[in-house]
């Protein structure tokens, strides 16, 4: 069964740093371009971070320099480090796989005092 799972949410101040994990399972992620989106109520899913398989990264305006993503082989996994984060950045995110439209079922950031 092809499955993602996050983890790595929560509450964190501004200018904190988090760590997100998407778990892969069914699937080798190296094979596979990887991606994370995030969501806020009333707003469009919007992407943060692509791998391709490569190695190569791209990051919209709105978090290069501040976000990275990574993907770890022999753990099947793929990260989301976040740096700097803002109180914008407060939002669900979710790991992606674009071909075949896998998702997993999102984890929860907050960025507040």
């Amino acid at each position: 069964q092809v499955q993602l799972v996050e983890s790595g949410g929560g509450l964190v101040q501004p200018g904190g740093s988090l760590r997100l994990s998407c778990e892969a399972s069914g699937f080798t992620v190296s094979g596979y371009a990887m991606a994370w989106h995030r969501q806020t109520p009333g707003k469009e899913r919007e992407l943060v971070a692509l791998i391709a398989t490569g190695g190569h990264s791209n990051y919209p305006d709105s978090v290069r320099g501040r976000f990275t993503i990574s993907v770890d082989n022999a753990k099947n996994t793929v990260y989301l480090q976040m740096a700097n984060l803002k109180p914008d950045d407060t939002a669900v995110y979710y790991c992606n796989r674009p071909i075949g439209s896998i998702w997993g079922q999102g984890t929860q950031v907050t960025v507040s005092s």
